[in-house]
């Protein structure tokens, strides 16, 4: 089957050109350094849960852009009690009646918490602009509301970081094909995600005037270059890291304590309670 994340790169980004792109990063070389940054974002999660810190994490981009592979990199090695995914399904007819941003900051981090959009409230400057699924008055009103919301989050002490993994036409259409042909990966793709290449020009107008009124000081965005998903990842990650100021958080040493010896104990009869068939045997 298809892997896009070891298949070569079948496109590059409009620019730079082609000659100017380094090459693909060799798999050992990301592998070590993936696992290097992963350390370090348990050391992070470590220094939020202990502080009482909140951070949230905005993925957005095309479909087929690379942002669940990185985000299932991101939290591999954390704690879902302390980091969750935030991926909403469509509103539901009451919701639409709702302030747009209201079941948005339902899924806001508390202290000690890490919260990973996978999509957000940008949804109505993307999919729901280009689409029509929302009026021009509405999508006027986002544009001027979204930096005063954000605005308000840094301000009650929310760490926001905002991230907008980019692809070339080319390359996602290719790993719409792989999808195609991996029906482990077929899930993936929905008539939106078609919708998105037929769009493609309106969905690059809308993320330009997205970025003019959304990219504030306070929360500005980052541009993830993700024809290469290794290096983005490794990019994206690194630039996390950076941006956030923690330090590590002195853990107390932890002792196993003596087993206690038996009072007595005696299990009851294998018989008398229902276990998995044995299937790995008969892979032998």
């Amino acid at each position: 089957m298809p892997d896009p994340d070891t298949a070569p790169d079948q496109a590059r980004d409009q620019a730079p050109e082609p000659t100017d792109r380094a090459p693909r990063l060799p798999k050992a070389l990301y592998e070590r350094e993936l696992f290097r940054l992963q350390a370090e974002l348990v050391t992070m999660q470590e220094w939020i849960r202990a502080e009482g810190k909140r951070l949230v994490v905005i993925f957005e981009g095309r479909d087929a852009a690379g942002k669940g592979s990185t985000i299932k990199r991101v939290t591999q090695y954390l704690n879902p009690r302390v980091a969750r995914i935030a991926a909403l399904p469509a509103p539901s007819d009451r919701e639409r009646t709702q302030w747009y941003f209201q079941r948005y900051v339902a899924q806001l981090p508390a202290a000690g918490e890490i919260v990973l959009f996978d999509r957000s409230w940008y949804n109505r400057a993307g999919v729901e602009r280009v689409m029509g699924y929302c009026t021009p008055d509405e999508y006027h009103r986002f544009l001027h509301q979204c930096p005063i919301f954000e605005r308000m989050l840094v301000e009650d002490g929310i760490i926001l970081r905002k991230y907008w993994f980019s692809v070339s036409d080319a390359e996602q259409e290719a790993r719409f094909r792989s999808r195609l042909a991996d029906p482990m990966r077929q899930w993936k793709l929905s008539p939106m995600d078609l919708e998105s290449i037929t769009q493609w020009e309106e969905y690059s107008r809308a993320k330009d005037q997205m970025l003019v009124h959304t990219d504030i000081p306070e929360a500005p965005w980052w541009v993830v270059d993700n024809d290469d998903k290794r290096r983005s990842r490794i990019d994206m990650i690194h630039h996390l890291l950076s941006t956030v100021p923690y330090v590590p958080v002195e853990r107390p040493a932890v002792v196993l304590p003596e087993r206690p010896a038996s009072k007595g104990y005696v299990r009851p009869p294998r018989d008398s309670q229902r276990y998995v068939p044995d299937h790995s045997s008969t892979l032998e």
